[in-house]
């Protein structure tokens, strides 16, 4: 049977949340031994050489003028933007506070797709997001000491990666994913060079920090298409209780790769926000079964071969 293009969205969510906390695993790795603009710079290197490939294989440079969209634009810009606040809150908060902060995201996204484009938001999906992002603080714990001028930093990360998820629910379906990608990695990866110098310069490679950041990428890659893909085909306010699974994909590398432990409070958590994805998963399939078969399809169930 077919999955809806909400459940497909989902699960989308879901594994682009796991390409970006193991990109962000294999990044911690490494992070000893350079800062965090050179990482962004190689690592993008790496990223937009493996999107070109796929880009080319595809045939998604055969129309390169889809690009010239003022939502592909809008999308890069706040993707920048994203990545310098949040690494300057990063900088100078405790990371749990910083979490705490971004997890406001699935909410401000669905107010915003509700004020947008007018999606129905109901109050089951609302109790969904709501405690899913209790799930979220139990797990994180953030604590009032930490928080500060840069907190506003943290803020203004959510704020533009809200607008970039909005702007790229703009993008016409015409317009390639993977090209999508690659602008957007060509972005990162010139803002990482312009913050080398401010990270306190070079560092020289290891062999393993290239095969490290070289899986990054690949993660990475991941991350960035099935983040936009998702975005695309499903309702922003059903998937948004998915995007809480981060905190799920980072609780399991932290003990799969550094050794990390879960205490209790990180396990309730972490059950709550399975919880409220089950959920919403639940109610889209009672909801599903209501509807004719004509409007649980429609273009968005195709593939999109991009």
């Amino acid at each position: 049977m077919a999955l809806s293009p909400n459940l497909r969205g989902a699960l989308f969510i879901t594994v682009s949340m796991a390409g970006f906390n193991i990109n962000d695993a294999l990044t911690k790795s490494v992070s000893a031994s350079m800062n965090m603009g050179q990482i962004m710079l190689v690592r993008g290197v790496f990223a937009t050489l493996l999107l070109v490939l796929l880009a080319t294989w595809m045939g998604a440079f055969a129309a390169p003028g889809k690009l010239m969209r003022g939502s592909v634009l809008l999308r890069v810009i706040c993707e920048v933007g994203a990545t310098v606040t949040f690494l300057m809150a990063l900088l100078n908060l405790p990371i749990a506070n910083v979490s705490a902060v971004l997890q406001a995201l699935p909410l401000t996204v669905t107010v915003g797709a509700a004020f947008v484009f007018s999606e129905p938001v109901g109050w089951r999906r609302w109790s969904a997001i709501t405690a899913g992002l209790l799930g979220v603080l139990i797990i994180v714990r953030p604590g009032f000491e930490g928080f500060s001028a840069w907190s506003l930093s943290a803020l203004a990360c959510v704020g533009f990666c809200t607008v970039r998820d909005l702007a790229t629910r703009r993008i016409p379906h015409e317009t390639p994913t993977v090209l999508v990608s690659a602008v957007t990695s060509v972005a990162v990866t010139v803002c990482g060079a312009a913050l080398v110098p401010a990270f306190g310069g070079w560092s020289p490679l290891g062999a393993a920090n290239i095969v490290f950041l070289l899986a990054a990428a690949v993660a990475l890659v991941v991350g960035y298409q099935f983040i936009i893909t998702a975005m695309r085909v499903g309702d922003i306010s059903f998937m948004a209780p998915f995007r809480y699974t981060a905190l799920v994909w980072a609780l399991a590398l932290g003990y799969l790769v550094f050794g990390d432990v879960p205490d209790g409070p990180m396990l309730v958590g972490a059950a709550v926000v399975v919880a409220s994805g089950l959920y919403a998963l639940y109610r889209e399939q009672v909801v599903g079964r209501k509807k004719p078969i004509a409007g649980s399809t429609g273009p968005g169930m195709a593939p999109e071969g991009t």
